[in-house]
């Protein structure tokens, strides 16, 4: 026995607590969750600034009175066929989204959606005979950013003449008692353009000319149709958010709309003229340059050649 090795061999002494591999398993995850938690508070993509402040609109609603009698004519295609609405597309189809490509800080489904909301909000607010001949806003103002919605709710509840709560500079309408539409089928032609103006930020320009058929209220069945001109030139902005969320920041509004009597209060509702009428004898309202904040009253000619030749 002594000539050979003992048959039972001594195993090393069971070593308490982790093994090296565990330990370096614990270790490996502890410095991946404090990366995760430190790239997620200082994340070089993510925003430092605080969203900018939404600027309230800025509108200027401008009546072209007539020089003379407005034309009038039984059929609504003729007066466009004679008149340089003749070649403009019907309705939405002349808002058309043009070729789009994406920019520094946005992708072109960014710039694609700020050009759609856009579009939807022209269509919503000008072509829409529930919004031009009734009181329909709301399907205007979902559309517009939060922070701008009590801008848009007083200037309905408490029209003004200010710049800032026109309802005819949100959207165009008419008075109900006085016109209503001859032809559903809107003529327009325009144009929208979107631009980044900073790396939060894109703008979207829309200008356009709307061409409105319109019989007066109560006539007889034949009575004549007359045409009636809005251009408007409206300025979008969007944030990151408004792409979200899709709404928009509407900033500038510019409208030019007549045949309208430059005496006539165009702030709530236009008053058109229609066929056969004439301007009333007056300016526009008075301008008191002592007043701060009050907007300048502005009117102008509708010139003879935007008229139907009939």
């Amino acid at each position: 026995m002594a000539d050979h090795a003992p048959a039972v061999r001594r195993r090393p002494p069971l070593r308490r607590g982790l093994s090296r591999q565990a330990l370096i398993l614990v270790v490996l995850i502890a410095v991946a969750f404090g990366t995760a938690i430190y790239m997620g508070v200082r994340h070089p993509y993510q925003t430092t600034a605080a969203r900018q402040p939404v600027e309230p609109l800025r509108m200027t609603v401008i009546p072209l009175a007539p020089e003379g009698r407005v034309p009038g004519h039984p059929d609504a295609e003729y007066l466009y066929a004679h008149s340089p609405a003749a070649q403009f597309r019907i309705g939405a189809e002349g808002i058309p989204l043009p070729a789009s490509r994406r920019t520094a800080h946005f992708s072109d489904g960014q710039v694609v959606s700020a050009l759609t909301t856009a579009k939807d909000y022209i269509v919503r607010s000008a072509l829409d005979p529930d919004v031009l001949v009734g009181d329909q806003v709301r399907s205007v103002r979902v559309l517009l950013d939060t922070d701008q919605l009590d801008q848009f709710d007083q200037s309905f509840a408490h029209p003004a003449a200010d710049g800032r709560h026109a309802p005819t500079g949100w959207l165009v309408r008419f008075d109900p008692a006085e016109a209503r539409l001859a032809d559903g089928r809107i003529r327009v032609q325009g144009s929208l353009q979107a631009a980044e103006t900073d790396s939060s930020t894109l703008e979207v320009t829309a200008d356009h000319t709307f061409v409105y058929a319109l019989r007066p209220v109560g006539g007889a069945a034949g009575a004549e149709v007359s045409l009636f001109t809005v251009r408007r030139e409206l300025h979008f902005r969007f944030d990151r958010d408004d792409l979200r969320m899709h709404t928009a920041q509407l900033v500038v509004s510019y409208v030019q709309a007549g045949p309208l009597s430059c005496a006539a209060d165009s702030v709530g509702r236009l008053h058109p003229l229609l066929a056969g009428e004439t301007a009333k004898a007056g300016g526009p309202a008075g301008t008191d340059p002592y007043a701060t904040g009050s907007a300048t009253a502005l009117c102008g000619t509708l010139a003879s050649s935007a008229q139907p030749k009939v």
